[in-house]
């Protein structure tokens, strides 16, 4: 049995979530899909110019990992370049850097730093100590639709669905 996929810590939120080639519907295209730690992975590294080793301090993933998604994510850019395909960014094994939660039981919000939420299983309101806690949603139309919660902490699974954000899991 392999070991479970360690969670990448992610501080962006891409305000576009589809690209195309200009001229031919989506509904005629082939779709690649770049999650989100593959997108955090290119703007660490391309963009921002930082070093792997300080990439992979970032994401909190070792640097043989970063270098496996980096990897992955620039073969899914090059593909849907070359091939004229669209490409999709959504899902993942992602935490945001720094996730809302809020309290059923007297509506408190508060954030809990992706640290925190990688190394507890439960959590409970700061308020009134309630173990009745949800996450609020993170990271708009990216994640919408490909995570849902496992448990009270908040852990996102990788789940296909259909491409309607508003679709129930």
């Amino acid at each position: 049995m392999p070991r479970p996929r360690k969670w990448r810590r992610v501080a962006f939120e891409p305000v576009s979530t589809y690209f195309k080639p200009a001229g031919i519907p989506l509904r005629q295209l082939e779709e690649v899909v770049l999650t989100m730690e593959e997108v955090e992975a290119l703007r660490l590294k391309e963009v921002e110019g930082v070093e792997p080793e300080e990439c992979a301090q970032a994401m909190c993933i070792s640097r043989p990992t970063f270098h496996r998604v980096l990897s992955s994510a620039r073969r899914k850019v090059a593909e849907a370049i070359v091939l004229s395909k669209a490409l999709h960014i959504a899902g993942g094994d992602f935490l945001p850097a720094v996730q809302p939660f809020h309290c059923l039981h007297d509506g408190h919000r508060w954030d809990v730093p992706f640290q925190q939420m990688a190394a507890t299983r439960d959590l409970v309101c700061p308020a009134c100590r309630s173990a009745e806690v949800e996450p609020v949603p993170p990271f708009g139309p990216a994640a919408m639709g490909r995570w849902r919660h496992s448990g009270r902490h908040g852990r996102r699974q990788h789940t296909p669905t259909s491409r309607d954000p508003n679709h129930a899991i």
